[in-house]
């Protein structure tokens, strides 16, 4: 199989290329984190009558595209599905296409994504993947542990209600007396602990549902679809996503305090 190349470009050099961050163009409540699920490889490969692995590999092209410009807007934090506990059900030639994608992308990719400061983290079930993956996965997540220029969480085997499973099991196992069990423990014990919730939710492709993605986290993200297809994701998608953010109130179940108004003369 072709090794994926080049997966996260440095963006560094570009010079008045690089476009104006949307976030300074408002004075709303700046977006640090932004989760996607990148969805419509398969149906992608489908039009074009390729195999679905090559819609895969487009889509870790667009991958590339989208860390890159979510640095440029000065985003903090992405959160990527990349492969959910259900995706198991697929067929076995594609999920073995997935997992070699995975670790040779990591493999061909670790150290460019560490000299361009992109701070790894896995966020799922890695007991349950092949010894050679793991090691992998840890590698990555050590050597780029201390970067700075943007965090990307990559949801590889990963479902909303299997950590909250995890994260039940591991409270009982810890014996907490139920009478103390808050929201607050409830997120120390998640795939995600020390981690801001998202404040943004992409899914490309149309659909309209959220596929068992941060349900715990993700419950006053903002929600935003479009019918693009992942692969063809990129610079002008996000764009238009982060505008629509900006152009919303959020407001957690509450009611905005009205404006305040000067009296005349003051």
């Amino acid at each position: 199989m072709t090794k994926v190349q080049n997966l996260f470009p440095s963006s560094q050099g570009k010079g008045n290329v690089q476009a104006q961050s949307v976030a300074s163009q408002y004075n709303t409540q700046p977006l640090r984190h932004l989760a996607i699920i990148m969805d419509g490889n398969g149906r992608w490969a489908t039009k074009r009558h390729w195999p679905r692995l090559a819609g895969h590999k487009a889509g870790v092209n667009a991958l590339r595209r989208v860390v890159e410009c979510a640095t440029d807007e000065n985003i903090e934090m992405l959160s990527v599905y990349a492969f959910s506990t259900e995706n198991w059900a697929r067929p076995r030639t594609e999920v073995d296409g997935l997992m070699r994608l995975f670790w040779e992308t990591i493999r061909s990719d670790l150290e460019k994504l560490h000299r361009d400061g992109v701070r790894l983290r896995h966020l799922g079930r890695l007991q349950d993947l092949s010894p050679d993956i793991q090691k992998a996965v840890r590698d990555s997540v050590e050597l780029t542990c201390n970067n700075t220029r943007i965090g990307l969480n990559v949801c590889f085997n990963y479902g909303g209600r299997a950590e909250l499973v995890d994260a039940i099991r591991q409270i009982i196992a810890d014996g907490r007396n139920p009478e103390t069990i808050t929201e607050e423990l409830i997120s120390s014990y998640l795939y995600t602990r020390d981690l801001p919730d998202p404040d943004m939710v992409i899914r490309t492709a149309g659909e309209m549902r959220v596929s068992n993605f941060l349900l715990w986290q993700s419950a006053y993200s903002e929600y935003y679809a479009t019918p693009t297809l992942w692969p063809d994701f990129g610079r002008e998608d996000l764009r238009e996503a982060l505008n629509s953010y900006h152009q919303r109130q959020r407001r957690f179940g509450r009611i905005p305090a009205p404006p305040t108004t000067v009296a005349q003369g003051e």
